[in-house]
């Protein structure tokens, strides 16, 4: 099995650095399925707010980078561009949080007694013009009904516009644009993994060991939800065939922050592969398509009204990509699709048609035969397993 693993990884850097057009499938590898962490910036910041609350089982800590609140645009767009940007009034937060908590109630999302073990890193840059600074004071609020304060960190002392700051690449620290990575002299990716993973072995400066992989992120959800192509991964030389599990940290992007919009400025140069490098930690860097408004995750109903719970597209997407780093069995039933409807499977998509439960891909007819994979839970693709 770890030889498999590491052929696996050696045939996607293999591909990769050929440059072929066919991104391979994503590799499981050795991980340890208690040391998951996910962070991101702007809507990656309210798309990791997302995944930790609504997977809570599976993200044991989240670090944010200008974002508010959990479901601060309740599903509405008017809100997403006002309250949860500008703050032109303030998110209701209780009323958030009295969501949440009826979401765990009815099984929406996972039960929030997991967020009493999290870790959260929060950044607010002090100069930021896109989302206003109070916001992340709002999501700090909203986190401590669920994490003790004492393992929460909450940064607001540098005058960072809106981006990624890092300590030695980027626009100036008070500039707002592409690539939205700032050089203010403040290395937050690495703030943020010592945080929410513990103490680390000094980063690597120099070449790095470890190498960046594509792989087809439309193995996990339908491409119209939003989602490219292709993926990023950072594959630590230890973790290629490792016999101890590696950790893994889900880092996301922000809007105009994709492949379509800076290359692969942000999977290379956002700070997260140095220290992966040194501290055997895979970094999964999911993407967004250019079809997706900005280039931003669904933070506000684009994908469905169930975006911010467990059923969401993307966040099942998200999730089906860790289980399979983490080399989880997926549960597969071959049927036809009129079956998988009515087994809950799948969801019929027009007069005679369906499309896969979560994942939304089209499966075609109701007397077509397709084998439909299970992961995670509730998240269905077609494959075998």
């Amino acid at each position: 099995m770890i030889f498999t693993a590491w052929f696996r990884v050696a045939v996607l850097c293999a591909c990769t650095l050929a440059g072929a057009a066919q991104a391979a499938p994503l590799p499981a590898l050795k991980i340890d399925a208690g040391a998951v962490t996910v962070s991101g910036l702007s809507s990656g910041g309210y798309m990791a707010v997302q995944l930790h609350v609504a997977w809570s089982s599976v993200f044991k800590g989240a670090g944010v980078v200008a974002a508010g609140p959990y479901y601060c645009a309740q599903g509405l767009v008017a809100l997403a561009t006002t309250r949860c940007l500008s703050r032109s009034s303030a998110p209701p937060v209780e009323a958030l949080v009295t969501t949440a908590k009826s979401w765990a109630a009815i099984d929406a999302i996972d039960a929030t007694s997991h967020l009493h073990a999290s870790r959260v890193y929060l950044f607010a840059g002090s100069k930021d013009s896109v989302v206003a600074p109070a916001l992340v004071s709002d999501l700090k609020r909203f986190y401590e009904a669920f994490v003790p304060s004492a393992q929460i960190v909450y940064r607001t002392d540098v005058p960072a516009e809106h981006g990624m700051p890092t300590d030695d690449f980027g626009s100036a620290c008070a500039f707002k644009g592409k690539p939205f990575i700032n050089d203010c002299d403040v290395d937050v990716a690495g703030d943020l993994l010592k945080h929410l993973v513990g103490a680390l072995a000094p980063r690597n400066d120099g070449t790095l060991r470890g190498r960046l992989v594509s792989f087809d992120q439309l193995d996990f959800v339908a491409d119209d939800r939003g989602t490219g192509a292709k993926g990023w991964l950072f594959v630590p030389a230890d973790c290629s065939a490792a016999s101890t599990p590696c950790r893994l940290h889900v880092a996301l992007h922000g809007c105009l922050q994709n492949l379509d919009a800076v290359g692969e400025d942000f999977v290379r140069r956002a700070g997260y592969n140095r220290w992966a490098d040194s501290n055997r930690i895979v970094v999964l860097y999911p993407q967004t398509s250019a079809a997706a408004t900005n280039g931003c995750w669904d933070w506000w109903g684009t994908t469905g009204i169930d975006y911010a719970q467990r059923s969401g597209a993307q966040l099942g997407a998200i999730v089906a990509m860790v289980e399979r780093l983490a080399g989880t069995t997926p549960r597969c039933t071959e049927a036809l699709n009129g079956w998988h409807a009515w087994g809950g499977r799948a969801v019929w998509s027009g007069i005679g048609s369906v499309s896969a439960r979560g994942s939304g891909q089209k499966l075609g007819w109701w007397w077509q035969s397709t084998s439909l994979r299970e992961s995670p839970r509730g998240h269905f693709v077609k494959g075998t397993c």
